[in-house]
């Protein structure tokens, strides 16, 4: 079967389609239902089946043959440390911490907040709240006491794992004081903590609720598996929210494992015992689904990298990885292999290591812009496959089947739509657009099993969010449109759509010009209040290693390339050199934040910023072109 007659199956027959794929998993009490509608526009898959995530993870592979394969690798050059661990030593360590937590109390339905690094600990508390049917919620290891006191009272934890630091290049992040100062502002109590002291820093345990990672589990019975309903949430994992308020997507367990087991193979074509890596972090939704749950679910081998794809040591790290174990694919974001081309344009590291193992490169986060997607291909000689989703979705909404029917890449769209996504472009009243109009993405409901059922204790504001504004879809936020050939592409957020004098421009793709500039690594477009035109569009430019030209020779000619290629209509007519932009830690560009410092309007720092000091740096380079008009 052709993936386009694949795809029209799972739209047109999702109950028949879905009971086929759910094949791929052990089940306790196998589904006699895929699709319950009873709720709409609340939907719910799979909810009358019994499974445990953690006994498909792990259990089932130790009984299957796969004992002594390699589960887990986790390789760290900021402590030089490299280790690895078998499935059958994966189960033992998982079953171990998960009867430490069961002897305390945590069952089925209890939250656990997890605020950890990229250790193996931090995989192992995952799968341990999933093997007792614990809920757990990763809070990024790292996030100020404020955000993590948000998360602690939405989530009424009855217990956190947290780790006593984390390890960045050239400094120590700790951790401890910053749980300890959440859980002063919480309202909300968890009943204790179990700390993973790590060598580099020894917490302070506060006595009577903190609880040693290692004492804690010494002679204590390793728990069995814990049955869960279907549609029992396996995870909750806050967004940012445009209140301030972060939103708890819910995963449920069944519909998720589903998914995930479709897409490692027929995605990103990984067989069982094979090494896939994801560089991301536990901390977003990319690394529940694709550096703990679906390469364990498949039988493959993970790995958990703590670096940077810079800096440590240099920006060779990625290759050296690749070639020393052996990755046959390869999934990172976009903003990751800017940094590596502005660092080494020439691709002069990925001469000196082996990566001929590697069949294929993915990206996602952000939008991978024709320039850096040019630059992989032709350093590492394997296919660059852009694909697009979402933490609301936890899986690819598009992308290109490479296990299944290898699609032509077209550079700048991420593709097709993966089975059950009925992706739609909708003007502003919801009305469908013709292709090649730019328009609002939303997907036809319901949506595919694995993605949000709901918020956690939030249904109200789930359908305000994300169902109210255009009926019987899910809006995506992004805007974009499809082509004549059902290539979907993917050009702002919503609200990056700017309006210039009445004309709807995209800045996805103004960024797409200016990154073809030979001398710009990065960039970014932003709207500007205009008193004229309404808005304007302003470029931030970050140089490649190495230039020294004139800055405002380089301004001219990216004004004059945007003026070529996009035309007068753009009105392009602002750009700035600044040494770096402002973006989360998984590496998104905070555009809105930077548009109200433009403006002159306030803002609230964002929770989830890599470093505040670079909004005094934009700042001050906006101030020097005008900015905030007076």
């Amino acid at each position: 079967m052709r993936y386009a007659d694949l795809h029209r199956r799972s739209i047109d027959d999702p109950e028949g389609f879905w009971l086929e794929q759910a094949q791929a998993i052990d089940w306790i009490e196998a589904p006699k239902r895929a699709l319950f509608d009873e709720r709409a526009p609340i939907y719910e898959w799979f909810s009358d089946a019994r499974l445990n995530a953690c006994w498909n993870a792990l259990d089932r592979h130790v009984d299957g043959g796969r004992a002594d394969q390699t589960a887990l690798i986790y390789d760290s050059p900021v402590t030089h440390t490299r280790q690895s661990y078998t499935y059958r030593e994966l189960r033992d360590r998982v079953a171990q911490l998960a009867g430490a937590l069961k002897a305390r109390g945590v069952g089925k339905g209890a939250r656990v907040v997890i605020y950890m690094p990229m250790i193996p600990q931090a995989a192992e508390a995952m799968l341990a709240c999933a093997r007792l049917g614990a809920v757990h919620s990763v809070v990024f290891g790292g996030f100020a006491a404020r955000e993590l006191a948000t998360r602690i009272d939405d989530a009424r934890p009855k217990a956190i794992i947290a780790a006593s630091c984390g390890i960045e290049p050239g400094r120590v992040v700790h951790y401890k004081p910053l749980l300890d100062g959440a859980i002063e502002q919480a309202a909300h109590k968890p009943e204790f903590c179990v700390i993973y002291q790590r060598e580099q820093e020894v917490a302070q345990l506060t006595p009577g609720r903190d609880l040693d990672w290692h004492e804690c589990q010494f002679g204590v019975e390793p728990a069995d598996c814990e049955p869960v309903e279907g549609n029992h949430p396996l995870y909750i994992l806050y967004t940012s929210g445009t209140t301030g308020q972060p939103k708890g997507v819910i995963r449920a367990t069944a519909g998720y494992l589903v998914a995930l087991a479709w897409t490692m193979k027929n995605h990103y074509n990984v067989n069982p015992g094979e090494v896939f890596w994801t560089a991301s972090d536990v901390g977003w939704v990319v690394g529940h689904s694709y550096i703990v749950y679906a390469p364990l679910l498949h039988g493959a081998t993970t790995i958990v990298f703590e670096g940077k794809p810079v800096g440590t040591p240099d920006a060779g790290t990625f290759w050296r990885i690749i070639q020393e174990y052996g990755v046959v694919s390869f999934f990172t974001a976009p903003t990751a292999f800017r940094a590596i081309k502005r660092e080494d344009p020439a691709g002069e590291f990925v001469e000196r290591y082996d990566t001929s193992s590697l069949r294929a490169l993915y990206l996602a986060g952000e939008r991978a812009d024709p320039d850096t997607v040019i630059w992989a291909q032709e350093k590492l000689k394997v296919p660059v496959i852009d694909h697009w989703w979402q933490t609301e979705t936890g899986w690819p909404i598009c992308g290109n089947p490479q296990g299944y029917e290898p699609l032509p890449v077209r550079i700048g769209s991420p593709s097709v739509p993966m089975p059950g996504y009925d992706v739609r472009v909708l003007d502003e009243g919801g009305n469908p657009v013709a292709p090649g109009q730019l328009g609002a993405i939303a997907i036809r409901l319901p949506l595919p099993p694995g993605t949000l059922p709901n918020l956690w204790q939030a249904e109200d504001r789930f359908v305000k969010s994300y169902l109210a504004t255009f009926p019987g879809h899910y809006e995506t936020g992004d805007a974009g449109y499809i082509d004549d050939d059902g290539y979907v592409y993917i050009m702002a957020r919503t609200d990056d759509v700017i309006n210039v004098a009445g004309h709807r421009l995209s800045t996805g793709a103004m960024e797409e010009v200016l990154a073809g500039h030979p001398d710009v690594g990065e960039c970014a477009v932003i709207g500007v209040a205009d008193a004229l035109k309404g808005q304007l569009p302003l470029g931030l430019l970050c140089l490649n290693k190495g230039v020294t030209r004139d800055h405002a020779e380089v301004v001219r000619e990216a004004v004059t390339l945007v003026r070529e290629k996009i035309g007068p209509v753009a009105a392009f007519k602002l750009a700035v050199v600044v040494d770096r932009l402002p973006k989360t830690r998984s590496g998104k560009i905070l555009r809105a934040t930077m548009v109200k410092i433009a403006d002159g309007d306030t803002y609230t720092m964002p929770a989830t910023i890599d470093d505040p000091a670079i909004l005094d740096e934009i700042a001050a380079a906006l101030h020097g072109i005008g900015y905030p008009a007076r």
